[in-house]
Parts: C-alpha cells; sequence; structure tokens
C-alpha cells in the first residue's frame, strides 16, 4: 500500500466577478480532482486554533498528525531544520524576512508618488513597509546581502543564514523565544509604529533590525536595484521566534517510512522535524525555474523508494487584480492535468494505494464561523474504486455541501494511515 497527501496551498480561494461568481476550482476544468472527490470522502479539514496558533506551519502539521496546540514551536524553528540548520536546546530561531521601507510622504502627497527609499536616516515608528519582499528579491542577491549582514552582525550569539529569496534565518543562542514580533505581510503599507518588537529581547531584536538597515541601504546590491529601477531589499525584519520541535516521529507512529517533497523550507522543516526524508530543493527545478512535471516524475520516483509521500505545491497567483482570476483557473488546470493525473496514472502501476488531497491555506472562518482554519480535502482508495457520488466535483462548493462539520486533520492522518 502506497499513501500519499498531495497538499497544495492556495488551490481554494473565493468567487471572483471575472469567473462569473465562481472560484477559481470551480471554474477550471479538473477531471482528476473531480474522480478523487467522486471515489473518496470529500468535505473540509480543519486545523484547531486557539489565540496562539497562525501561521503556515499549522496545516502541515495538522495533515501529518500533529495537534498544533501542543506541538507549535514557531514558524522559524521548522524553516531552521528545512535548511538543515540545528538547533541548541537553548537556541531561537527567527524567521529573517528581508523587506523594502520607505520614509512617509510629504504632507498632501501619497507614498507611491515620492520614493522616500533615500530620505531614511534612522528608522522609527514613521517608517511605512512598503514591500514585505523586498521586490521579489533573486535568492542571489539576497545571499550576498544576508552574508553582508552577517560579516557584521554575527557573532558567538547570533548568525544569520541564506534561504530562498526574500524569506532567510536568524539563530540567537540563549535568545527569548517569547518576543513579541509582526508578520511583515500584515504591515504592508503601514507604518511601523507599534509593531516593533517588544517584551523580553526587544531591545535586541530592534538594535539588529535597526544595523540590518545601516548596512543594507547603501549596499552595491541595492544599488543596482534602484538602477534598475528595482525595490531595494534596505532591511531584514525579525520575527516567527520559535525553540527546536520535539515531535514523535512517524515512523515511530504509524510504522512507515517515507519523504516530504516541496520547495518550501517551511514545509520540508516540519516534514524533517516529523522524521521524514527530505528532497533537496535544487533537485525540483529546471532551468532555474519548478514546473509541475518535473515534480510529479521526482514524486513518482520518490513512491517507487518509500511507501509515503508528503507532496507539498504552492499554487501562485499572477498578474494584476482583474487578470489573477483567470491566471489562477489556467494554473489549476495545468496542477490537475500536469501534476495530478500523473501522480493518479503512476500509482495505478505500483497497486493499491490511499491518498489525501488537499486545497487551502484559506480561511473559510468567514463562512463557517470559529477561529479554525478550514481546508477542502478529498481522501480516495485506488485503483479499484469506484464512483460513489454521481457528479460531485473538487470544489468549495461540493465540500461544503452536505457536511456534518469539518474533520479534525489529525484525526485525518490517522485514518489515512489506518485504513491500510
Amino acid at each position: 500500500m502506497k499513501y500519499v497527501i498531495l497538499h497544495a496551498e492556495g488551490l481554494a480561494g473565493r468567487p471572483c466577478p471575472e469567473l462569473d461568481g465562481k472560484t477559481p476550482l470551480q471554474a477550471a476544468d479538473t477531471p482528476n480532482m473531480d474522480m478523487l472527490g467522486r471515489i473518496g470522502q470529500l468535505g473540509l479539514v480543519a486545523v484547531q486554533a486557539d489565540g496562539r496558533i497562525e501561521g503556515q506551519e499549522v496545516i502541515p502539521l495538522g495533515l501529518l498528525g500533529y495537534d498544533p496546540r501542543k506541538y507549535l514551536t514557531g514558524p522559524a524553528a521548522f524553516e531552521a531544520a528545512g535548511l538543515g540548520v540545528a538547533l541548541g536546546e537553548q537556541d531561537v530561531a527567527f524567521r529573517c524576512n528581508m523587506v523594502t521601507l520607505t520614509a512617509p510622504a510629504p504632507a498632501g502627497r501619497t507614498t507611491k508618488e515620492v520614493s522616500g527609499y533615500a530620505e531614511i536616516k534612522k528608522l522609527g515608528p514613521q517608517v511605512i513597509l512598503e514591500d514585505d519582499t523586498a521586490g521579489g528579491i533573486t535568492t542571489e542577491e539576497a545571499r550576498e546581502l544576508i552574508d553582508a549582514v552577517n560579516e557584521q552582525l554575527g557573532s558567538e550569539t547570533i548568525q544569520f543564514y541564506p534561504g530562498t529569496g526574500h524569506r532567510h534565518l536568524m539563530v540567537w543562542v540563549g535568545g527569548k523565544a517569547k518576543a513579541t514580533c509582526v508578520d511583515p505581510h500584515e504591515l504592508l503599507g503601514r507604518a511601523l509604529g507599534e509593531a516593533l518588537p517588544k517584551g523580553e529581547g526587544a531591545d535586541i531584536l530592534r538594535k539588529l533590525i535597526d544595523a540590518s538597515f545601516v548596512i543594507l541601504a547603501t549596499h552595491p546590491v541595492n544599488e543596482q536595484r534602484r538602477e534598475a529601477g528595482l525595490k531595494p531589499a534596505n532591511c531584514l525584519w525579525l520575527w516567527g521566534p520559535g525553540k527546536a520541535p520535539k515531535l514523535p516521529k512517524l515512523p515511530d507512529r504509524f510504522h512507515i517510512e517515507g519523504t516530504v517533497l516541496t520547495t518550501s523550507d517551511l514545509v520540508r522543516g516540519v516534514g524533517v522535524s516529523a522524521g521524514l526524508e527530505a528532497v533537496s530543493p535544487e533537485e525540483l527545478s529546471e532551468n532555474g525555474g519548478v514546473d509541475f512535471t518535473v515534480l510529479s516524475k521526482r514524486a513518482l520516483r520518490e513512491l517507487e523508494r518509500k511507501d509515503f509521500l508528503y507532496f507539498h505545491v504552492e499554487l501562485p497567483v499572477g498578474g494584476d487584480e482583474m487578470e489573477a482570476p483567470k491566471l489562477m483557473r489556467e494554473k489549476v488546470e495545468e496542477f490537475d492535468r500536469q501534476l495530478v493525473g500523473s501522480i493518479l496514472d503512476g500509482l495505478k502501476k505500483v497497486g493499491d494505494y490511499r491518498l489525501l488531497l488537499v486545497g487551502g491555506g484559506h480561511s473559510y472562518a468567514g463562512l463557517h464561523g470559529g477561529g479554525s482554519s478550514l481546508v477542502l480535502y478529498a481522501l480516495a482508495q485506488g485503483p479499484a474504486q469506484k464512483s460513489l457520488n454521481g457528479e460531485r466535483g473538487f470544489n468549495e462548493s461540493d465540500a461544503t455541501s452536505g457536511q456534518g462539520g469539518a474533520r479534525d486533520a489529525a484525526k485525518l492522518a490517522a485514518r489515512l494511515f489506518a485504513a491500510g
């Protein structure tokens, strides 16, 4: 028996006027995912949330059978595991995002009308976070910047590690894990104000943020980006602190060996912490990019070696506000045809399998109430199982109709493995 969790982050969405009131998933032609919805269990899965649970690591933890209320430590700790950075018992990891800061516009003008990069002399509550991805900075550019910061700010207790794109890591030996830090995405277009770190260790974190601005603002990489009309990565933003996670290993819990396949450092870290073998992200790209055909081929290779695969994919949204829904519909169709279809064709050749398809990453609290993060799922068995549910498809509407409530993610994982 082969077991697969196929987790498509960003697959689910909301109705769009550009798609006649449908979501991209409803509007797309997805015969492979619809087939899974017909032959298997279809519904919503909930990752139980409370006041302190938030972040991208919550859903991967739940899907692998861990109650986030018990095992959540902070996203940076999982990213450290995904990057191969070992954390000591007293170490605290921080997410270290490269961002673009700008000075506030003069009275009567907007920040879009004024380029304030060079006007910032000192960080303060009035400075505006313009871009939480530093204009989509490349990994190569970012590595040069993070190396410059580590050369000047690194010490026996503070070290900076390069990640991917704008996302990087800082480890503080003997640091404070309870500092209150804000996700930079929540600050887009806003003044830093009260969002600077607070609580234990906040003074050190603020000094590091200030010092990173001094180092990065005039760095040659950023001078070149300005000349090219690109946004500079002129500051490091520290957040998401956490200590090394201590998860019971999946091979011990379910007596099964598996692999995690993803380009996300964070999801890879969750898988590694759970005892899964990880595929290097460099092996998942072709000509500098990632496509579904390359990913599906590698996934099937891993299933020849192991009985379990946690396969995580991010579906990016591109284009402007008007184009994005139609581009997303096309991406969903490509995902269904090139990846889901290829995986199903490959599984038919290896014998019995159970596949848990999860589409989400979006909150459905507005539709269903409560504080849980809800995503779609279809749990199907093959290859012998036949259609059980008529014309039902894998989409938000069919998953929510006639359901008696969402299934707990941790319990769903147990059903996936116990069934074999």
